[in-house]
């Protein structure tokens, strides 16, 4: 047995901090797991009272005479540690501890969560909470609501959990107005001991969980998260997660020097870690709900090939316009669907996709359509649309549907629009598992999403790289540049770095004279760039210190003497080491290629069209060191305007598989020498199908400590 089983599915439950008075937590809570008509014993536990709702009250948790499976506990933090500590000489199995004043507030309520934390831990006994709403399980054999909600939810096939307790109430009452069901449902709050993790392992080995929904403020990313959760994913009984993360922001990112720390907020960690576990963000409640009511018919399509049934033209063209942008197509029907078509509808309909079957469609016409249309081979999933007119016959489109909906394995998503008028024809499609929307759009943004899980269940898994690397010489550099007490790696030694991980850099060398740089771009050949090499002066751009296509002697003393004058103009504390002389890499697409640190998560690596105009447009995308080929392949062909180095109107093939290695050789830096807080490769020239790609231009920080 699994021991979170103690805390969804007890036999017995002690209400620790029972009350006898009306609106108390304690009070409450008892009542609502004697509402909610759980299967098994309650207990309350309070040394001040005889009896609670005509219930038998026991002074301590330690005075009840039977064994406890699960306890929650509704006490201030003090008295709560002393409890924890009763509930394990008691033997009890699970703990839930709804009490607030603790690690969210700091102090003294941070270390007593420790403490219980660490009583638990070395009692192997299972502790949600502090600071939480509760647990709910439906199910006919348990009925357990220990938790602020009033009523227990519906049964359905769809577990969620919820970091926020007070979201919780307003879930569940969203969920009972439209008729949805759970299968478990439990806040977490503080997560001293019980987390995402361990939810979602126990989730998807529950047979009455098909979708899971996660409502998250910020994730404890434990080793392992993202590779158990990609497992449950897309594994042998793969169970699609939807999450909502609340807090998108960029904080933070505005102090950091490079245009990688720029760009890499939290959100975009959170994204990379969605991304490559396979879990889906939305943004929403509300997509929350639609997403997963559609998961929850356990039908995702073969494709993206959709067919829209409407009985009005206005709907059917907003449908269509929102399939399209949520990565799916119109099919097109075969010779025999469109006879057959033009044998059942008349002769005012549009038999072309969308079908359009008149605002005077009976039953038996919606029917006819849906048949034809779901037994095509070329359609891989349906989209009805009913709006309720005189003679719109809702029940009985709806029980066609069903039974249509019954003989095929293809998905049906429907949009009854209205609310009156279409109420009957809904409350039986729910009742059928048939997912149910007021609106097109929200029916073709879920049928969207099926078909994402469909990609993300057949993406190209491809044998890793088999790539060496020169650790030997990188430590060496590494070690003399802590020795040196370095912060920001010039460009010479950065460039030296990336050659041991697999990167190719033009010539280069360091001038303290426009002499002595005129007779380094003689030996290595024209043209040259010249660039300021100064701790300082990170964007050298910005300074005036970039002067590139240098073609003979005279232009690369006249370019010294100006990177110079800019550079101290700039900024006239810098310091100035020289100037550095590089042969100009040969033309190519310009990209970029970066990392940054971010605390409790480690290295986000993050790729994306390069140049001067890198934060201004975004268009990059961010995965979580380290990474294989297959990601690397991800990011890549994830960027907008991917079609630009895959030969987009006739242009050359960039050699893309050169990307792949190096965003896995820069995954590797990275891990090897986890100081490195920021890196910038941009631009990263990519020239033509094997030829490589030549770094034109970096940026390297250490952390000082």
């Amino acid at each position: 047995m699994d021991k979170l089983d103690a805390i969804f599915c007890p036999k017995t439950v002690a209400v620790v901090g029972a009350s006898s008075t009306p609106g108390k937590v304690g009070h409450d809570i008892f009542k609502n797991l004697l509402r909610g008509e759980f299967k098994g014993t309650i207990y309350p536990v309070n040394p001040k009272a005889r009896s609670i709702l005509c219930v038998r009250c026991y002074p301590s948790v330690l005075d009840i005479p039977d064994k406890i499976d699960l306890a929650m506990i509704i006490l201030p933090p003090k008295i709560a540690a002393a409890t924890v500590q009763d509930c394990v000489d008691k033997g009890v199995k699970g703990i839930v501890i709804v009490s607030a004043g603790f690690k969210e507030v700091g102090g003294e309520g941070a270390k007593i969560e420790s403490q219980i934390a660490e009583i638990c831990r070395e009692a192997g006994v299972r502790l949600v909470g502090p600071n939480c709403l509760g647990v709910i399980n439906p199910s006919a054999e348990v009925r357990l609501n220990a938790s602020f909600s009033t009523h227990i939810p519906e049964k359905g096939n769809i577990s969620f959990i919820s970091q926020s307790g007070a979201l919780c109430t307003s879930v569940l009452d969203f969920a009972a107005e439209r008729g949805f069901g759970f299968s478990k449902f439990i806040s977490i709050g503080n997560k001293a001991d019980v987390d995402e993790l361990d939810l979602l392992r126990y989730y998807h080995k529950d047979p009455e969980t098909d979708v899971i929904m996660i409502y998250m403020e910020e994730l404890r990313l434990r080793p392992g998260f993202i590779e158990e959760a990609r497992e449950i994913t897309s594994g042998e009984k793969p169970t699609p997660i939807l999450v909502i993360k609340s807090g998108k922001t960029t904080a933070g990112a505005a102090a950091a020097a490079s245009h990688t720390g720029s760009l890499a907020g939290s959100d975009a960690v959170y994204n990379a870690i969605f991304h490559e576990a396979g879990i889906m963000r939305v943004d929403t409640v509300d997509d929350l709900f639609d997403f997963a009511s559609a998961f929850a018919a356990n039908r995702i399509p073969a494709g993206n090939s959709v067919a829209i049934i409407t009985n009005a033209g206005g709907p059917g063209i907003i449908a269509t316009d929102m399939t399209e942008m949520s990565g799916l197509v119109l099919a097109k029907f075969s010779e025999e669907t469109d006879r057959l078509l033009h044998e059942y509808l008349p002769p005012t309909a549009n038999f072309n996709n969308p079908v359009d079957v008149i605002g005077d469609a009976t039953r038996e016409r919606y029917e006819h359509a849906l048949e034809t249309v779901i037994k095509d081979e070329g359609v891989d999933g349906v989209l009805m649309i009913l709006t309720p007119q005189s003679m719109t016959d809702a029940i009985g489109t709806a029980e066609a549907i069903v039974a249509t909906y019954e003989k095929t394995g293809k998905p049906i998503v429907c949009c009854f629009m209205g609310v009156v008028d279409v109420s009957a024809g809904v409350e039986h499609l729910r009742k059928n598992c048939v997912p149910v929307y007021a609106f097109p759009e929200n029916a073709a943004r879920a049928l969207g999403r099926l078909y994402d899980a469909r990609r993300w269940l057949n993406r190209l898994i491809l044998p890793q790289l088999n790539l060496e690397f020169d650790r030997e010489k990188a430590a060496r550099i590494m070690a003399e540049a802590k020795d040196a007490g370095k912060t920001v790696l010039g460009e010479h030694d950065g460039s030296e770095l990336l050659k041991c991980y697999g990167f190719d850099v033009p010539p280069m060398g360091v001038a303290q004279s426009a002499a002595a740089a005129g007779d380094m771009a003689d030996k290595m050949g024209y043209p040259v760039v010249l660039k300021i090499v100064s701790p300082q002066i990170l964007h050298k751009s910005d300074a005036g210190a970039v002067k590139v296509g240098l073609k003979d002697r005279e232009s690369v003393a006249n370019a010294f003497e100006r990177i110079i004058e800019n550079s101290r103009a700039y900024k006239s504390d810098a310091e100035i080491t020289g100037v550095l002389v590089q042969k100009m890499a040969d033309p190519g697409l310009e990209v970029i290629l970066g990392v940054s640190r971010y605390p409790g998560f480690g290295h986000l690596l993050m790729f994306g069209f390069g140049g001067i105009y890198v934060e201004l447009f975004k268009n990059v995308t961010f995965r979580l060191a380290p990474i294989g080929r297959n990601n690397a392949r991800r990011m890549i062909r994830s960027i907008k305007g991917f079609e630009m180095l895959n030969g987009y109107r006739g242009k050359p093939v960039a050699d893309i598989e050169k990307i792949e290695h190096l965003l896995v050789g820069l995954s590797a830096l990275v891990t090897d020498y986890p100081e490195i807080k920021e890196l910038d490769i941009n631009p990263l020239f990519v020239h033509e199908e094997g030829k490589g790609a030549t770094v034109a231009d970096i940026i390297i920080m250490l952390s000082d400590s």
